[in-house]
């Protein structure tokens, strides 16, 4: 026909081709299929690409590579330790390591009480029992072995606890009706921590069963505050190496990411800058110590209070160690520096009560600078078939008796008595210092960590393992605490301490002479390492420690000890 012209065979049958390619659904469909992919890529890789950036940001080039090959030779380690081969060799050597820590926390001559008695013991049965366990073999705390754990244990104030504590046996606060004496003290023991850590108005705070749930409370209290304020769903805090491993529980409890921050010498605090450089949008906390319970050293609080304002994020400040020997630093005459809510980027404070304030163990605060931070921690359901259900912290039910035994220990002890308490351990924890840097014994080969200002005393060995000078101090009856990174250890000075340090610096110079004396028979003898059967608990322990890059040795060995702890 005119204005037509026939199409060539060979291109109808291109065409035709690619009709049956074509797919036969909606064009939009497929097209909204890619376009979601490619959406969903992209986030992808945007939130990979900022997490790059913000660990370059924080950590640096070298230091991001240096992280890099610390978790990829961890990681590794951790696949050769699970071969066939090496994980039973390993298995058979953790195990025999906690049949011996058996033999010492389970003797096997004890009677054992497995089931209920047919028929109930009469009272007198029952104290003998009581008096029995009381005085098993230990470490004689009484007497001021012991690095902390005990900071007052007089006669006067036991008594005036116990008496107090029988009161109240049967009392709990989660009745404030049934039980308002309860109720009155425990606010009572709050406003009184609130003062001396100088709060301002409108302040608040909790009672605790101890320093890590309060710092727990504190975590949970900053998570929910970033995730309610700010919309953060990947929750971060940065805390100095040297805080409190209770963040760290927290982080793994809350799901918070923990970035650890160096504290260098010559101070050992933490190191601001860092700090600064780690924040980002997903940061909820900052942490500071006064003290830390490793080395006893005050991070530079007065710093990080003016990055947190800065930066508007919240700061907390452990002072549980510390407790009620800070707040009383400047009025008994010692050096000290700002801690408290007089700086204005501080939050939030924990306080052990039942640290430096005598308190029996279970007490403890969290203080906040507002009441409505303090309300992030509360849990609250209104619609249980139980009734409406309210609790401040983790616990429901919690011991009134507690409570009350505080309350005693405060009123009965008063500021004058903290003061005195104050300038007796401080002042005996300086007279160590000085002794450690003026014996020609001590001096030669301990080394003071920075700039101790209250009460724990942090040292290491310059050519001795430190580990080996512990043991020698655990032979003579002494119960110290061992450190690690760097290897160390420390005295937390207390009230029954001060009574003996003299005799605990003596053993010191005796340890160090005989462990010196072992060394030069060594040499001598042409020997180099010591055996694992020579290592006494603390040197093997963290001999081992030391030199895994994979702790999971270790982890298994805690693990044990846990298990052994409900052995009947």
């Amino acid at each position: 026909m005119p204005g037509t012209s026939r199409m060539p065979v060979s291109l109808r049958e291109s065409f035709n081709s690619v009709k049956k390619r074509r797919p036969q659904g909606n064009p939009l469909q497929v097209l909204n299929l890619d376009l979601f992919r490619n959406i969903v890529f992209f986030f992808f890789l945007l939130r990979w690409t900022r997490k790059v950036l913000w660990k370059l940001k924080g950590r640096g080039l070298l230091g991001t590579l240096v992280e890099l090959y610390t978790d990829t030779r961890r990681i590794l380690y951790g696949y050769f330790l699970r071969m066939p081969g090496v994980r039973t060799q390993v298995r058979k050597q953790v195990n025999e390591a906690i049949a011996k820590m058996q033999t010492k926390l389970v003797p096997a001559n004890q009677t054992r009480y497995l089931t209920l008695p047919k028929e109930g013991w009469s009272e007198e049965e029952v104290r003998k029992e009581l008096e029995a366990l009381a005085t098993m073999d230990h470490t004689r705390w009484e007497d001021g072995y012991v690095s902390g754990a005990v900071y007052h244990g007089e006669d006067e104030l036991l008594k005036l606890q116990t008496e107090a504590y029988g009161k109240f046996t049967v009392a709990n606060p989660i009745h404030p009706d049934v039980f308002p004496g309860v109720r009155k003290m425990e606010a009572e023991v709050v406003a009184m921590v609130l003062s001396l850590f100088n709060a301002p108005p409108g302040a608040a705070g909790v009672s605790t069963i101890g320093g890590t749930e309060s710092i727990l409370m504190a975590c949970l209290a900053a998570r929910q505050k970033g995730y309610v304020e700010r919309g953060i769903t990947e929750p971060e805090m940065i805390l100095p190496e040297t805080a409190h491993t209770a963040f760290r529980k927290a982080g793994e409890y809350f799901k918070i990411k923990v970035h650890l921050v160096a504290c260098p010498a010559p101070a050992h605090q933490v190191d601001v800058r860092r700090v600064s450089r780690l924040i980002n949008k997903n940061t909820v906390l900052l942490v500071g110590s006064a003290p830390n319970f490793p080395h006893g050293i005050i991070d530079d609080i007065s710093s990080l209070s003016k990055l947190a304002l800065k930066r508007k994020i919240p700061l907390h400040v452990d002072c549980c160690l510390g407790s009620f020997l800070v707040p009383f630093l400047e009025k008994a005459g010692f050096e000290t520096t700002p801690f408290d809510f007089r700086l204005k980027g501080v939050t939030t404070i924990s306080c052990d009560t039942h640290k430096y304030g005598f308190a029996p163990k279970g007490n403890s605060t969290l203080l906040y600078r507002t009441q409505e931070h303090r309300a992030y921690q509360y849990f609250v359901d209104p619609s249980w078939s139980g009734g409406v259900y309210a609790s401040p912290g983790m616990a429901g039910s919690r011991p009134g008796a507690l409570i009350a035994a505080c309350w005693a220990s405060l009123m009965s002890v008063g500021e004058s008595g903290y003061l005195k308490a104050c300038e007796e351990i401080v002042g005996t924890a300086k007279k160590l210092v000085d002794r450690i840097r003026e014996s020609s014994v001590l001096a030669a080969e301990l080394e003071i960590i920075g700039n101790p200002l209250v009460s724990v005393v942090a040292f290491q060995a310059r050519n001795l393992d430190i580990y080996d000078i512990a043991d020698g101090m655990s032979a003579k009856g002494w119960h110290l605490n061992a450190l690690q990174n760097p290897p160390a250890m420390h005295v937390a000075v207390t009230m029954p301490i001060a009574k003996v340090w003299e005799r605990l610096a003596s053993d010191l110079e005796e340890v160090i002479e005989m462990e010196r004396e072992k060394e030069r028979v060594r040499i001598v003898e042409g020997k180099k390492a010591k055996g694992k059967a020579e290592a006494g608990d603390n040197a093997a322990l963290y001999g081992v420690a030391g030199s895994l890059p994979n702790k999971g040795v270790v982890v298994d060995l805690a693990k044990g000890f846990l298990d052994l702890c409900y052995k009947a």
